[in-house]
């Protein structure tokens, strides 16, 4: 039994809840709906700590309450809200202080970054709740299988046959990202494309087969219909400014159109995956709700 004060044991809880709040973003996709998943994990931690057993590592005993609640949480949007679509939010860069160097070892088969890449993230919620967990668990984290086992109480042979399945629903879904060059000058294009309306030059900056998602509406697959699509949807609202943001630790801007006189009003959050030379992705977010957690001002001079 871990033997301590009381404020030893809260100080414990605190180290670790950048991490799980990141885990359970993870598994939930939303901050909103992750706040609350580790509001709970640490609520039920703190009510429970008599029960700790050093059998395990505390933060193991952290991860267990903390997927434990998500799946819960997960079945109960379904049952009660009947969500069966994704639900994918931004996440601010800001709140991920810390959490690259804490969550796991060199032995982690997809990093920090990338596992918090909303590309990685759409794929993620593809998967069933137990095969996300077991994904998340052993390959993010890098728990050994049969800690996994115990930690979501499954067997041995059940977590392998979870892990495999995730796997391949991972390799017929999702592109890891290039490793190689940053986008140079790339991003500074992007920019001056939208700025200026010049829809030609934003197809030119899109590899072939880009991505625009923007939940919950279909995707836009294509990088000239990409462009039809903001043309005739974006460009026709009037001037267009981006101002760089900070999400998922990748490049994003929140973007501003044409509101009242002299002034732009804040209209979305764009999210970008780049292979160095193209855009292969953009993620746009129109929900002021899910905006407003990066502390951008809702308008600006025009």
């Amino acid at each position: 039994m871990l033997v301590e004060s009381a404020k030893a044991f809260e100080d414990h809880l605190a180290r670790y809840r950048s991490e799980l709040m990141v885990h359970c973003y993870r598994m939930l996709g939303t901050v909103d709906e992750a706040e609350d998943a580790v509001q709970d994990a640490l609520a039920r931690a703190w009510m429970g700590r008599q029960t700790f057993r050093q059998s395990i590592s505390f933060r193991a005993w952290l991860y267990r309450i903390a997927t434990n609640v998500c799946l819960n949480a997960i079945d109960t949007r379904k049952r009660v809200r009947g969500e069966s679509g994704l639900v994918i939010g931004p996440y601010p860069d800001r709140l991920l202080m810390g959490v690259a160097t804490a969550e796991a070892g060199p032995e982690a088969r997809y990093d920090s970054h990338e596992s918090i890449s909303l590309a990685f993230l759409t794929v993620l919620q593809l998967l069933p709740p137990r095969q996300r967990a077991v994904l998340l668990l052993r390959y993010v984290l890098a728990f050994h299988a049969a800690e996994v086992a115990d930690l979501l109480e499954m067997t041995l042979p059940a977590v392998n046959s979870a892990h495999q399945r995730a796997r391949a629903t991972l390799r017929g879904s999702y592109n890891a990202p290039a490793k190689s060059s940053k986008p140079s000058n790339l991003l500074e294009r992007y920019v001056r494309a939208w700025e200026a309306a010049d829809v030609a030059g934003l197809v030119a900056l899109l590899r072939e087969e880009a991505v625009l998602a923007m939940p919950p509406k279909p995707m836009v697959v294509g990088a000239r219909q990409i462009g039809d699509f903001l043309e005739r949807s974006i460009f026709t609202m009037g001037p267009v400014r981006l101002v760089e943001a900070h999400s998922n630790a990748s490049p994003a801007f929140a973007m501003y159109l044409g509101g009242p006189p002299h002034r732009l009003a804040l209209f979305a959050l764009l999210v970008l995956a780049t292979d160095g030379q193209h855009i292969t992705r953009m993620d746009a977010f129109a929900d002021l709700r899910a905006i407003s957690r990066f502390d951008l001002p809702t308008e600006l001079a025009g």
